[in-house]
């Protein structure tokens, strides 16, 4: 009973998510109006038949703008994931497999990295090479690549002496084959819940930076940025700063939840 429990709450969160996605990735289509358009005879309106969600200070549509600055808050989250999970994981089977002095280098360079408070090493980044999307993309990496380098080394170091990694040893395979087709696909399984949850953390990060004016640049719609723009008007129109800060909320609980899920069908026992 209990694991028909588990599922459920699995697949329900699991499709909450998808329709999350979906929605970001279809935001043209959904959208009543351009997001950057600006209609300054319906300037900071509320919420209305004609706008569901009310317009801002130049009359620009807030449920275009959120739902278009999913493809910025979210995807963009989804990417630096992606990325930082890949280049964590290869590094981390590299350091754990081989181990010696690799190994002992490579700790050495997560733990200088791991050091720096995380938010201040990627402000510190974007000051030095300036501010935008691309810059904001390349700090975030340098730096949340250490969490899945360490979990990998740790879980490579476990399995490396097993019975199967000894008998591919003896049939002639390389380091490389070892690593890609024996110990990744014993570890990725465990790797997926931090992907998730990292997921909510680089979407806060890049919605935090954004909200202080180093993150993505005006006029772009996205979450952290209209956080940032709505905060001016939170007495006379508060729906400009409302709706982006609920989108952001709801994305972050939806892939905590989806994380903490994953773990529960993955190792029942916990």
């Amino acid at each position: 009973m209990k694991n028909k429990k588990i599922d459920y709450k699995f697949y329900i969160i699991l499709a909450l998510a998808i329709l999350i996605i979906l929605i970001t990735v279809f935001a043209n289509y959904l959208a009543p109006y351009n997001p950057d358009y600006q209609n300054y005879e319906a300037i900071s309106q509320a919420p209305n038949s004609t706008y569901l969600l009310g317009t801002d200070y130049v009359g620009r549509d807030i449920l275009s703008r959120v739902l278009y600055g999913g493809r910025y808050s979210l995807l963009i989250a989804l990417l630096v994931t992606l990325l930082v999970a890949f280049i964590g994981i290869v590094i981390g089977l590299i350091s754990g497999y081989l181990g010696g002095v690799v190994d002992i280098v490579i700790m050495r360079i997560v733990d200088m990295i791991m050091s720096f408070p995380y938010i201040v090493f990627v402000i510190a980044v974007v000051t030095i090479f300036g501010g935008g999307l691309r810059n904001l993309i390349l700090a975030m990496t340098l730096i949340s690549w250490t969490n899945y380098a360490r979990v990998t080394r740790a879980m490579v170091i476990s399995l490396k002496n097993n019975d199967f990694i000894n008998q591919a040893k003896l049939s002639g395979a390389s380091n490389i084959r070892i690593m890609y087709k024996y110990l990744a696909p014993n570890v990725l399984p465990y790797l997926i819940v931090l992907t998730t949850q990292d997921i909510a953390n680089n979407l806060l990060t890049l919605s935090s930076l954004s909200l202080l004016g180093i993150g993505v640049q005006p006029p772009t719609a996205e979450w952290g940025l209209m956080l940032s723009e709505g905060k001016k008007y939170i007495q006379t129109a508060p729906w400009i700063l409302f709706f982006p800060g609920i989108a952001i909320f709801i994305c972050v609980v939806v892939f905590n939840l989806l994380g903490d899920s994953l773990r529960d069908v993955l190792d029942p026992k916990e």
